[in-house]
């Protein structure tokens, strides 16, 4: 569940990741299997996998056999790059960890255009007497500033390690006893998302994972994803996940992160909804246009997504998850027509100039 960490100011090149100046010059896919393979060597992951779709026309597909048997398998303009290391496959269920936030921000987005609440709504009204102490006040706190990470609410992760499973109010009491950073700043905290866990529960009677799975899952048919609750197992099939340390984390109490990162989900599953979302499938203009405002955070976060800007110009959006053995990542062009999803099955990367390096592959033009 990390802090997302934006590339505005990083210039990348593949160069500069000691790749050859042939595969720095390559096709797009050509280049983004060889970054796909790096994730392995230099990013010192047991394996990967990654998975993107391009309907623009203009995006990396390879050829020969690969590109028959993806389009076979997902559609035209799907690319399948081939798996790195071994232990997990394509189709592989996984802990997404914090891209759970674009699915709860979601939900309160469609309950906003339902008029059931409103963004600026306070905390109070909807969860009276819970964010109180330590010079943190819900009378204050709108859920404008949930969504955003601008509520300065401690992230409760910080006291757990992501390691130790709690309840929605115990982590809350928990985040509550540390005083709050300034109010109006980026900050990104936990804390926020599971408080839009059980202000979606007060308003509409349900769970943030029924409303969830009602509202996007089953429209979608995204059968690949799910909200385990306290399972600690994944759906087969599944690779294995490993701690930085090399220990075996793949079974986990996913109550460790609840609703700001609890998910379980597949690489066509994450493709699928970043795209749907971002192409109008699930909010109106009005709602999509309030998600991808960043204005609130300063340019950092919009409701569940950030930016990310490339080296050449190309602004990506989606999220980032970690959780103890996964790390994943999706990003996808503004209209959501071409989108990538890549995961690898430890909680983090070794080096970290490889993501940057990856988007830019896939998203910016071949130069020659």
């Amino acid at each position: 569940m990390p802090t997302p960490w934006t590339l505005l100011a990083i210039p990348v090149s593949l160069a500069l990741l000691g790749l050859s100046t042939a595969v720095s010059q390559a096709h797009p896919a050509t280049a983004t299997n060889a970054l796909v393979t790096l994730l392995t060597t230099r990013g010192k992951a047991p394996a990967a996998a990654l998975l993107a779709h391009d309907s623009t026309g203009s995006g990396s597909t390879p050829t020969g056999t690969d590109h028959a048997r993806a389009e076979s398998d997902y559609g035209p303009g799907t690319t399948e790059y081939a798996q790195a290391g071994t232990g997990i496959s394509r189709a592989d269920h996984f802990r997404a960890g914090s891209i759970t936030k674009t699915f709860i921000a979601t939900v309160i987005l469609q309950l906003a255009a339902e008029h059931r609440l409103s963004l600026s709504d306070t905390v109070e009204q909807h969860l009276p007497g819970l964010v109180h102490g330590a010079g943190n006040d819900g009378r204050a706190l709108t859920l404008r500033s949930l969504l955003t990470h601008t509520s300065g609410l401690y992230d409760f992760t910080a006291l757990t390690g992501g390691t130790i499973p709690v309840s929605p109010t115990e982590a809350v009491r928990m985040a509550i006893t540390h005083p709050p950073a300034d109010r109006g700043r980026y900050s990104y905290s936990n804390t926020n998302y599971v408080l839009l866990g059980l202000v979606i529960e007060q308003v509409t009677g349900n769970s943030y994972a029924t409303e969830a799975e009602r509202r996007i899952l089953a429209p979608l048919r995204l059968t690949g994803t799910s909200f385990p609750g306290s399972r600690t197992t994944l759906p087969s099939p599944h690779g294995r996940a490993y701690a930085t340390d090399g220990s075996d984390v793949t079974d986990l109490d996913p109550r460790v992160a609840g609703a700001a990162g609890e998910l379980v989900t597949t690489l066509t599953d994450l493709d699928r909804f970043y795209s749907a979302l971002l192409g109008g499938e699930l909010l109106s203009p009005r709602w999509l246009r309030e998600m991808l405002d960043t204005r609130t955070a300063h340019g950092s976060y919009g409701m569940g997504l950030f930016p990310v800007k490339l080296p050449c110009g190309t602004t990506v959006w989606g999220h980032n998850g970690r959780i103890s053995g996964s790390y994943v990542r999706t990003a996808a062009t503004v209209d959501g027509r071409h989108v990538l999803t890549f995961r690898v099955n430890t909680s983090e990367i070794a080096d970290p100039g490889l993501e940057p390096a990856l988007l830019a592959a896939e998203f910016c033009p071949r130069t020659s």
